[in-house]
């Protein structure tokens, strides 16, 4: 499914899970998609292996740092993923320097040719994507997932809403992932945001890690982003089918 087409009709409680590509071992996504599509997530985001993610926490540099020294490369990714059949809409993270040195209309192509429908880049700036590269993104079918933060100003957040075509990712705090602060305290902020009236959808990520912190903010956004705690989940397992399912069933259920 195109991640444009999840978004039809204001769906609610929608279930984000980000997972680093090669890792824990170098094939991991062929056995952690397939769970997480049988459990029905809505989306699952790919996080790209980067040297330096300059937006996340210890958790994930070091998955991205095991999933390198696994021998991942952007290459594999997209050929572990062609193998994979999903009807889950499939998102890939990664970082702008990265993509442009396998070369951006390239890495665009080759996410329409394996079903990925998504693409947040945290530093690719918004004018830069509306002037080089909406229309290459436009024609392969592929939506561009813009940040917001608590600081994002009121124009900024316009201007994203205006040429958001599936989600926007709400950053619940100013700060990296997988830090010890508690959702709650973005309370305010989330409140902040519903009484903007937005026309894109919004979900929420950053420091949501159980069922009570994803169930909070679906009281004020169409759904949440789950990345540290299910990496963390998974860091030493064993089974990946079987880790991935009780995790998703104890957010859902």
């Amino acid at each position: 499914m195109n991640i444009k087409d999840l978004f039809k009709g204001n769906p609610k409680n929608l279930l984000n899970i980000y997972v680093t590509a090669g890792y824990p071992r170098l094939d991991s996504l062929t056995e952690i998609i397939p769970a997480l599509a049988e459990h029905k997530v809505s989306i699952i985001e790919v996080g790209i292996p980067y040297s330096d993610p300059l937006s996340d926490g210890p958790t994930i540099q070091k998955s991205n740092m095991q999933a390198l020294d696994n021998g991942i490369t952007l290459e594999l990714i997209f050929k572990q993923l062609s193998s994979i059949d999903t009807e889950v809409p499939l998102v890939l993270m990664g970082y702008y320097n990265s993509i442009l040195q396998y070369g951006m209309e390239r890495f665009v192509k080759k996410c329409n040719e394996v079903g990925v429908s998504g693409l947040i880049v945290p530093d690719l700036p918004i004018e830069i994507y509306l002037r080089d590269y909406r229309e290459l993104f436009d024609n392969n079918g592929l939506s561009n997932i813009f940040l917001i933060t608590p600081s994002t100003t009121d124009d900024r957040l316009e201007m994203i809403d205006n040429h958001s075509s599936s989600f926007i990712y709400a950053v619940s705090s100013s700060s990296t992932t997988g830090n010890n602060k508690k959702i709650e305290g973005a309370e305010e902020y989330l409140q902040g945001l519903n009484s903007k009236n937005i026309n894109t959808p919004v979900l929420v990520g950053f420091n949501i890690r159980d069922r009570k912190s994803f169930e909070f903010v679906n009281q004020y956004a169409s759904g949440g982003i789950i990345g540290s705690a299910f990496i963390n989940h998974i860091s030493n397992s064993k089974n990946l089918h079987k880790d991935t399912s009780v995790f998703v069933q104890s957010i859902k259920n």
